[in-house]
């Protein structure tokens, strides 16, 4: 899988792929464990006190009623698959990313700590805004192309050679996710949308040759414009409810 996938990605991909039975659990754990993270589960409705287990050892609760899993990758004024009861949300827009188990009504939110990644529980039963895939993913394809030439227009490959080669891989974009019963539009999307979120870090690492306040301001909105692409289109990639 892709290092720089949010976590919430990697679990969803996988936790939906185990719900489906394209996956054995043992093979869950090994592929999540595979960069020596570790991963717990607290539950924060049954719980208050906060104790984790191994999320092997949750696994059977989440499984319970789930028909299939998504992602939020919410941020202030954009909830992208970002749902209540406002506890979950408020956790969520922390973390700015999480989990959903669809049907069963419970959401992730994760809290990393060197390898070791805690997965907080919470009540979610609220209907969540997600965006279809192909929609998602036009959208991003669009904006991206876009972003490119704003970009090129204001000259910020010059200072940022990185950049450049990051928009050499515009159309083809290659991830590697290995996860079984993954359908083949889903690794694309996903490549695009990670290859989106390196150009933006990138481009927002420094002022760079960025002269003038409008400059500035003209290469932000366009940056905003391509975030909020990137983040729908992962979270309709890694959503099992947008891919209808």
């Amino acid at each position: 899988m892709p290092p720089d996938l949010p976590d919430s990605a990697r679990l969803a991909l996988w936790l939906d792929a185990w719900v489906r039975g394209a996956t054995a659990s043992d093979d869950l754990l090994d592929a999540l464990g595979a960069d020596d993270t570790v991963h717990t589960v607290a539950d924060a409705m049954a719980d208050p006190a906060g104790d984790t287990v191994p999320l092997a050892l949750a696994l059977g609760r989440l499984r319970s009623g789930t028909t299939g899993v998504g992602i939020a990758l919410p941020v202030a004024g954009d909830p992208a698959g970002l749902a209540g009861p406002r506890t979950f949300a408020d956790a969520a827009l922390e973390a700015e990313q999480a989990v959903v188990l669809l049907g069963s009504g419970i959401g992730l939110v994760p809290d990393r700590s060197g390898d070791v990644v805690t997965w907080t529980t919470y009540d979610a039963h609220l209907p969540r805004p997600v965006p279809m895939l192909r929609d998602a993913a036009r959208a991003l394809r669009v904006t991206l192309v876009e972003a490119a030439q704003a970009l090129a227009d204001l000259q910020v490959a010059r200072w940022r050679p990185e950049i450049a080669d990051e928009l050499t891989d515009l159309r083809r974009p290659r991830a590697d996710l290995a996860v079984p019963g993954t359908a083949p539009e889903v690794a694309p999307v996903i490549a695009q949308a990670l290859l989106s979120r390196r150009v933006i870090d990138l481009a927002l690492d420094d002022e760079g040759g960025a002269v003038d306040l409008g400059t500035i301001e003209r290469r932000r909105a366009l940056l905003g414009d391509l975030d909020h692409a990137a983040r729908h289109a992962l979270v309709a990639a890694c959503s099992a409810d947008a891919q209808r």
